[in-house]
């Protein structure tokens, strides 16, 4: 009897401690950390994204005893869209701008202020971790006829779609010694001035033998692009192309300069000041037989929406 007794509870003893190891080993895998099955450095092959800027401003006036236009209403609208690839030295960054923008008062009628579409294609093979061989691609236009109101009773046509367009191939290298700073050099580079309209291509505008379509220049080209965000709320853009062309005045650079700078009011709300400096030799519009190039500005500030968009 004694003898059955002990191996009882023997028996029970060793049930209580197996339980008691395996209730150790659940509290042990209970409070392990479960490893990540993406690691958070992983890195996109493609960033794509995109900016949505619309500015509206109206005005009236009745009875107004200091005068002024009865009516005005102003729209301007920038988008731009981006997509960047970087995988191993190869670099594919593409980007596309585009400004329209309108006028209209009781008294001059409906005006174009801005027209611009500008897409930009670079393709890098990286030699160093700042230095990279590479081929630049521009195309530079509008979409609308503009006029010139030198005259405001008598508007001359002076520009349409592909009158002037622009056509840049460039290889060369680049350079970034920092993030946001992007220096682009090349000392032989291939530039097309389309003027496709027939009327502006009699009158050989914007440097084209008359009654033709096209000028092939070859040249130095250079470029700066460069982005900043001088707060949380400013952020600020700019990129400078530099250009001389070896087979006419090389001595006179064209300059193509834009800068965006932009402050955030609100989730949607914004304040931009959209600043563009052009100098081209070929454009010879001004002076008082209009056959003189000249430093062309314009200037837009306004508040509107601006929407941001990232993929």
């Amino acid at each position: 009897m004694r003898k059955w007794l002990f191996i009882f509870f023997i028996s029970i003893r060793t049930i209580v401690t197996a339980q008691d190891s395996t209730v150790n080993i659940l509290k042990i895998e209970a409070g392990r950390t479960v490893p990540r099955l993406v690691p958070d450095t992983i890195k996109k092959t493609w960033i794509k994204g995109g900016l949505f800027n619309l500015n509206v401003a109206q005005g009236s006036l009745k009875d107004w005893a200091a005068g002024g236009d009865n009516f005005s209403l102003s729209m301007n609208l920038y988008t731009n869209a981006h997509a960047y690839y970087k995988k191993g030295k190869v670099t594919w960054d593409n980007n596309v701008d585009i400004n329209i923008g309108y006028i209209n008062t009781s008294s001059l009628g409906t005006r174009k202020t801005d027209d611009r579409f500008d897409f930009l294609s670079k393709y890098g093979y990286a030699l160093s971790p700042k230095i990279s061989a590479s081929a630049l691609f521009d195309l530079r236009t509008q979409f609308f006829d503009g006029y010139n109101y030198s005259v405001p009773d008598k508007p001359s046509f002076s520009s349409t779609a592909f009158s002037p367009g622009y056509v840049l191939f460039s290889p060369g290298f680049d350079y970034k010694p920092i993030k946001n700073l992007s220096i682009f050099v090349s000392p032989v580079s291939s530039r097309w001035v389309v003027v496709a309209n027939p009327t502006l291509s009699k009158i050989g505008a914007y440097g084209v033998d008359s009654g033709t379509h096209v000028l092939s220049q070859v040249g130095a080209f250079g470029t700066i692009i460069f982005v900043s965000n001088f707060a949380k709320n400013i952020t600020f853009n700019s990129r400078t192309d530099l250009f001389s062309n070896y087979q006419h005045n090389p001595q006179n650079i064209d300059v193509y300069m834009t800068n965006l700078f932009i402050a955030k009011i609100s989730k949607i709300f914004s304040a931009t000041w959209n600043v563009d400096l052009i100098y081209d030799d070929d454009t010879r519009l001004f002076g008082p037989n209009h056959d003189s190039p000249r430093l062309q500005l314009k200037s837009v500030v306004g508040i509107g929406i601006l929407v941001k968009l990232g993929m």
